[in-house]
C-alpha cells in the first residue's frame, strides 16, 4: 500500500469527483474500490446491450442491483457511465498511487475491461471528468441531464 493512502480515501475522493462533476452517488454502490469496479462492470455491460441513446432509468430497470442509482435517474446512461469510470480513476489514482495521469486513465480502462463504445473520444472531449482545474468542471452533471446524446461518441 502506497505512503498517500488512508483507509476510506477511496470513498472519499469518488464522491468529491462526482459532486464537483454535478453527478450524484448513491450510497454503497461506489463505497470501495472494488465494490466500484463491480458496479461500473455492470453499468458497461448493460450500456453495451442497450446501446446508444439509452438512459440511466433504462439501465436501471435493466438490471438488478443497480436501484440506489434511481438518483441518476435522468441521466444519459452513456454520460453517467463516464463519469463514474472517470471518477473511479482519479479516486484510485488519488488514494492508491498518490495522483493520476490521462494515460493511467487509459491504461486502468483497459485493465478492468470498462471500456464502451466511444470511450476514447469521450475523455477527449471531457477532459473534466478527470482535471480537477478544468474551468465549468461543475456543469457536467446539467449537460447529462439536459443533453446526453451530447456525450455518446460512438
Amino acid at each position: 500500500m502506497s505512503q498517500c493512502y488512508k483507509p476510506g480515501d477511496f470513498k472519499k475522493y469518488f464522491n468529491e469527483n462526482m459532486k464537483a462533476l454535478g453527478a450524484p452517488v448513491p450510497t454503497t454502490l461506489f463505497d470501495s474500490y472494488q465494490t466500484a469496479i463491480g458496479t461500473a462492470t455492470l453499468l458497461v455491460s448493460t450500456l453495451h446491450t442497450l446501446g446508444k441513446g439509452a438512459t440511466m432509468a433504462e439501465l436501471i430497470g435493466a438490471t438488478i442491483g443497480l436501484e440506489k442509482l434511481a438518483v441518476a435517474a435522468a441521466f444519459g446512461a452513456a454520460g453517467y457511465t463516464g463519469v463514474v469510470i472517470g471518477s473511479i480513476a482519479v479516486a484510485s489514482g488519488r488514494s492508491l498511487s498518490c495522483g493520476t495521469r490521462i494515460s493511467d486513465m487509459f491504461v486502468f480502462t483497459s485493465q478492468n475491461n470498462l471500456q464502451f463504445k466511444g470511450w476514447h473520444a469521450f475523455y477527449v472531449h471531457n477532459p473534466q471528468v478527470l482535471d480537477k482545474t478544468h474551468t465549468f468542471r461543475n456543469n457536467v452533471g446539467m449537460r447529462m441531464k439536459s443533453s446526453p446524446i451530447s456525450f455518446e461518441y460512438a
